[in-house]
C-alpha cells in the first residue's frame, strides 16, 4: 500500500495551484485522446469554491472537448437546480457553458436517478477525476465514516454537521437549516476506480484536512487517506492550504 500521494505540488496562491493542476489534468485528457483518432475521454468534474480557480483556467486548456464526455461528484436533495447553490447550476454556468456546445456529453446528476446515473459512469472506464477534499476530509459527499467498500457507486449520503457547516461558510446557505442535509453522492469505490485522479486543495481552512490526508493512517475516519492507495493520484496545494508550511 501506498503510503503517498503519486506527487503533490505546493504553489505560492490559488491562482497558480488551479492553474498548474488544469495543465496536469489537461495532459491526461489528451494523453487519453492520442491514442486514437476514435478516443474519447470520460471525466469527472468537482465542484466548490475550492475549484474556482482549476475551472477558470481548465477551460482555456488546448483539449478537443468534442471528444470529452464529462460527469460530475455530487448533488443535493431538495434543492432545485435553479438554486445559486445546485453544482449543477455552478457547472453549466461556470464550465460546460464556456465549452459548449463543443462537449461530446455532460451527463448532469438527477437525484431523483442514481441507478441511471451510476450506469452510465459504470459504460466504460473513467480516465480522470478532478475532486476537492473538505474541511472534514471528505471526498465527494462521502463524510467519515462513509465505507472504503461497497457496491455502489452513486448513493444518497447524510451530511454531516462540519459538511453542511462548510457550505455555509463558502456562502452558499444562510444558515445551518437552509443547507441540505442529504446529498447524491458518487462513492470512494466509484472515484478509487477512476485511471487518475488530480485533487485540487487551495486555502487555509483546508490544511488540517490536507494534514490528515497526507500523515494519518488510511481510515474512514478522514476519507481522503484512501487517496494515497491510488496508483495515480496528485494533489495540488498552496501555502495556504499546505501542512508543511
Amino acid at each position: 500500500m501506498s503510503t503517498s500521494f503519486t506527487s503533490l505540488h505546493i504553489h505560492a496562491t490559488s491562482e497558480a495551484s488551479g492553474a498548474a493542476a488544469a495543465v496536469h489534468s489537461a495532459a491526461k485528457i489528451n494523453a487519453v485522446l492520442a491514442a486514437s483518432p476514435d478516443a474519447v475521454a470520460r471525466v469527472i468534474i468537482a465542484t466548490g469554491a475550492s475549484q474556482f480557480h482549476f475551472l477558470a483556467a481548465l477551460i482555456n486548456e488546448p483539449v478537443a472537448w468534442d471528444r470529452v464526455e464529462f460527469f460530475h461528484l455530487d448533488e443535493y436533495f431538495d434543492l432545485e437546480i435553479t438554486h445559486d447553490a445546485s453544482f449543477r447550476k455552478y457547472l453549466v454556468e461556470r464550465f460546460f457553458d464556456k465549452i459548449s456546445p463543443s462537449a461530446r456529453a455532460v451527463n448532469l446528476l438527477d437525484p431523483a436517478d442514481l441507478a441511471g446515473y451510476e450506469a452510465k459512469l459504470r459504460a466504460a472506464p473513467i480516465d480522470l477525476a478532478c475532486i476537492g477534499i473538505g474541511e472534514n476530509g471528505h471526498i465527494a459527499f462521502n463524510d467519515p465514516g462513509a465505507p472504503f467498500e461497497e457496491e455502489a457507486w452513486v448513493n444518497k449520503r447524510a451530511l454531516d454537521v462540519p459538511c453542511r457547516m462548510q457550505q455555509v461558510g463558502e456562502g452558499w446557505f444562510a444558515d445551518l437549516d437552509a443547507c441540505p442535509t442529504h446529498a447524491a453522492s458518487l462513492s470512494i469505490p466509484a472515484i478509487m476506480a477512476c485511471k487518475s485522479i488530480s485533487c485540487v486543495v487551495p486555502d487555509e481552512r483546508k490544511r488540517e484536512a490536507v494534514g490528515k490526508s497526507i500523515r494519518d493512517a488510511v481510515d474512514t475516519a478522514c476519507p481522503a487517506t484512501i487517496l494515497r492507495t491510488h496508483a495515480d493520484c496528485a494533489l495540488w496545494l498552496d501555502q495556504n492550504s499546505s501542512p508543511f508550511a
